[in-house]
């Protein structure tokens, strides 16, 4: 990086400096480094919050891929905790959103809103994850639970520990959903067949599956109700 570009914010003109910017055209007038960069307030010697904000993200892989850092933040030459404090508050902020909006919806009506809340809780771990969301005769939400977490051989899965959560719960439904830690969400042969068993058991006890989501990297997911998996 030349000298001249590593420039502090406060060396910009008033109408380029990001914070400046939110403030009197709203947040969807900044890039993401640029809505990065007013959280961090301040860079390090050499390089501009603005700077250090396109580092943090192109090391990340993107803001799909800072939700979850976590605390893997303080590995990164420059965030101190009260940077990393103020990140790690705006990635829940953001997943609390997602989640606030679950209860009043109906999630077979709306897989995207479904996918967007456990993209922000699940996508991206180093292990595959996967987990319920049991619902009422409404399709609203109950509970949520993590079921699984490691490398999955799905035909060992039983169905059974999946819905005995949901009869004590007393749910009508639930939206089954994994990850894929490949980033990529396109399902196997293993995840139709599995899908597939999983509808079956539940028509069987009174818990029908609403839908089935694979999560994978940048937002990215698929609804295998959608695809017509059963």
């Amino acid at each position: 990086m030349r000298q001249n570009e590593a420039l502090s914010v406060r060396d910009m003109p008033d109408d380029e400096r990001p914070r400046e910017r939110l403030l009197h055209k709203g947040g969807r007038s900044l890039s993401d480094s640029e809505l990065v960069a007013v959280l961090l307030r301040t860079g390090r010697p050499g390089a501009s919050a603005l700077d250090l904000a396109r580092e943090l993200l192109r090391s990340s892989g993107g803001l799909a891929g800072l939700q979850g850092s976590g605390p893997s933040l303080r590995r990164h030459a420059g965030l101190g905790p009260a940077k990393i404090a103020a990140l790690m508050a705006a990635l829940e902020l953001a997943r609390r959103f997602a989640r606030a909006d679950l209860p009043d919806r109906e999630p077979l009506g709306d897989p995207q809103a479904v996918a967007t809340y456990l993209s922000l809780r699940y996508s991206l771990k180093a292990q595959e994850v996967m987990g319920a969301l049991y619902l009422d005769t409404r399709n609203r939400l109950l509970a949520e639970a993590e079921l699984f977490r490691g490398t999955l051989n799905r035909a060992a899965v039983e169905p059974r520990a999946i819905l005995k959560r949901g009869l004590i719960r007393d749910a009508a439904g639930f939206v089954l959903f994994h990850t894929h830690p490949s980033g990529d969400p396109s399902p196997s042969a293993e995840d139709l067949a599995f899908t597939r068993r999983m509808a079956e058991a539940g028509e069987v006890v009174g818990v029908r599956l609403v839908d089935h989501l694979i999560l994978g990297g940048g937002g990215r997911w698929v609804s295998l109700r959608q695809r017509g998996a059963w």
